[in-house]
């Protein structure tokens, strides 16, 4: 079986990610695309053109919807596309708060469809290497994770430098970094703050969020997003006998590069790969009924309660 689906916006990401994942995927076709501007609709070269978002979630040919909206427009239509009977991938962050992901997850039950959020570097074989590391206690007890995801941004008009769109740069690079916590740590982890401040730049969104956590009362976390730092993807995760460090490829985000990971003295090597591909492929076996591994939504909003928990604390 082929799963059909349907884009809602034509964003950089779709277009550039997306759109291939879904031509090398086993089991995925694009069928159609809605965004603002059907002329960049036309340009992924879906099998339709949609006029409007309504009319793609309303197409009883569509199995599945990917939304790379706005934050801020990802509740509206991700609950919308779940109630009208689809399967719905949707960007990162799930939401702009726990309270709208929990609505969200809630329609997602009530329908009994999938909701996944799109980290598609969890489904990176390096990184589910890390999880397997940890998990054997490879490195020992679980004791730090320090991690950074820093750009200046060239963005002028651009959703995320408005504050009410879901702007900032910690729901825009946060989500990869507590998604670390949420995979490494035991289910459940009770998260308390210790330190967070934020730079809030003049259009009122944080420019640069850096906080300092506690999982369970003993593993230490620390995060540090930026659109005014140097580009930097640094992520050491430590144990009571040993730790694994990232010496090539984006800690975060490779995509098609050769990449690595150091644990002690020992280096492991992964062979470029494209992780959409693979979560495209993931979404569509579950889809098909296989058992195959997606994000739970209980990692979802856990990793929203985090992120609100870090904006209170910081403003």
């Amino acid at each position: 079986m082929t799963i059909k689906w349907g884009f809602l916006g034509a964003s950089w990401v779709a277009s550039t990610a997306l759109v291939p994942a879904v031509a090398d995927a086993k089991n995925a076709s694009l069928y159609a695309v809605a965004s603002r501007d059907p002329e960049r609709s036309q340009k992924l070269n879906p099998t339709k053109v949609h006029a409007s978002y309504e009319d793609l979630i309303s197409d009883p040919d569509i199995d599945a919807v990917y939304i790379s909206l706005a934050n801020h427009l990802h509740l509206e239509w991700a609950t919308k596309a779940l109630n009208a009977g689809k399967h719905v991938l949707c960007e990162k962050p799930l939401a702009t708060s726990y309270a709208e992901a929990k609505l969200m997850s809630d329609a997602a039950v009530a329908n009994d469809k999938l909701l996944v959020e799109a980290v598609w570097t969890r489904w990176h074989p390096r990184f589910e290497r890390v999880v397997e590391l940890v998990r054997n206690g490879d490195i020992g007890e679980l004791q730090n994770i320090d991690s950074a995801f820093t750009f200046t941004t060239t963005f002028t008009e651009n959703y995320r430098l408005v504050p009410e769109m879901g702007g900032g740069s910690l729901l825009d690079v946060g989500p990869y970094q507590a998604h670390v916590w949420s995979a490494l740590a035991p289910k459940n982890s009770a998260l308390r703050i210790d330190s967070a401040s934020a730079n809030i730049g003049p259009t009122g969104i944080d420019l640069t969020t850096q906080a300092t956590a506690t999982l369970d009362d003993s593993v230490s976390v620390s995060a540090l997003t930026s659109f005014e730092q140097e580009e930097k993807q640094s992520l050491v995760i430590s144990g009571s006998s040993g730790k694994i460090e990232f010496p090539q490829g984006q800690a975060f985000t490779s995509w098609k590069e050769a990449s690595s990971i150091q644990i002690g003295d020992h280096v492991e090597n992964f062979a470029p790969v494209d992780p959409f591909t693979l979560m495209i492929e993931a979404v569509g076996n579950r889809i098909q009924g296989e058992p195959v591994w997606l994000p739970s939504l209980r990692e979802s909003l856990w990793v929203m309660d985090a992120l609100d928990k870090i904006k209170a604390f910081s403003r």
